[in-house]
C-alpha cells in the first residue's frame, strides 16, 4: 500500500514533544466506523540485549479471523526510550511493514494508546495520521487517565477519562483477565473502537488482530536470536 509522507523524523525529545502538539490538532476521532472486514493487527518485540526491534502486522478478516497476510521488519531501534514518546521508535518499522501490504486494511489495530495519552496523541493517533485510515490502540498498560474497573464478563467496559474528558474505555477482553485500555487514534469514535475490539475477543487478553501480531513479532524475535 501506499503511504504518502507526513513529516521528517526528529531527533530529540523536544523536538518530538513540538512536533506531537502540532500533529495533535489533526487527529480526527469523531467518525463512525461503518462497516470493517479487513483488520490490520500491528505489534513489537525488541531484542533481549541489542537494539533491535521486531514489528510485525497481520491482515485478518474480521468474518472469520483468518489471516491473510503477514508482513515483519526488523531494524535498529532509531529513537530513545521516553514514556509518552514511543510512535517515535515504533511508527517508522510500522511503515515500513505497511508499505509491504497487497491490501489497504479497513481498520488498524495496535498494542498501544491513541487519545489516551498527556497530549492526546499516542502511538494509534500517529500511526493513523502517516496511514490515514481509521487507527485504534488496544493497550495492555495504563498510561494516563481515570477509571473505574470494568464488570468481570468479557466485553465489559468502563470510562476513561481525563480531567473529565472522555478519551476511550477500560474493556474486560477476557473473563479473569486484566482489562485493556482502549483509545481511538484517528478516523474513528470510541464507540466504534470499542465495537472492533469486542468484534475480535480471543478468549485471551489480546484480541485477535494484537495477539496474532504479537505472536508474530515474537516468532521473528527468536528466530534472530540463538538459543
Amino acid at each position: 500500500m501506499h503511504i504518502p509522507h507526513l513529516h521528517d523524523w526528529p531527533k530529540t525529545e523536544a523536538e518530538a514533544v513540538d512536533l506531537q502538539r502540532q500533529l495533535a490538532s489533526r487527529v480526527e476521532v469523531s467518525t463512525p466506523l461503518e462497516s470493517f472486514e479487513w483488520i490490520a493487527g500491528c505489534d513489537i518485540a525488541y531484542h533481549l540485549e541489542k537494539p533491535i526491534l521486531y514489528a510485525a502486522v497481520v491482515l485478518l478478516r474480521a468474518s472469520d479471523g483468518i489471516a491473510v497476510e503477514t508482513k515483519t521488519v526488523t531494524e535498529r531501534v532509531s529513537f530513545p526510550y521516553v514514556p509518552g514518546l514511543l510512535s517515535f521508535r515504533e511508527v517508522p518499522p510500522l511503515l515500513k511493514a505497511f508499505a509491504e501490504l497487497s491490501r489497504v486494511p479497513d481498520v488498524v489495530m495496535l498494542d498501544g494508546q491513541g487519545l489516551a495519552h498527556p497530549r492526546r496523541f499516542g502511538l494509534a493517533c500517529h500511526l493513523g495520521l502517516w496511514l490515514d485510515l481509521p487507527c485504534l490502540g488496544c493497550a495492555k498498560s495504563w498510561l494516563v487517565g481515570d477509571y473505574a474497573p470494568p464488570g468481570p464478563v468479557a466485553g465489559d467496559v468502563s470510562p476513561l477519562t481525563i480531567g473529565g474528558e472522555p478519551v476511550g474505555v477500560v474493556l474486560r477482553s477476557a473473563a479473569g483477565a486484566k482489562p485493556v485500555f482502549v483509545s481511538p487514534g484517528h478516523r474513528i469514535d470510541t464507540a466504534s473502537a470499542t465495537e472492533v475490539v469486542r468484534a475480535t475477543l480471543s478468549g485471551y487478553r489480546h484480541p485477535t488482530p494484537t495477539r496474532m501480531a504479537h505472536l508474530a513479532s515474537n516468532q521473528l524475535r527468536a528466530g534472530d536470536t540463538p538459543s
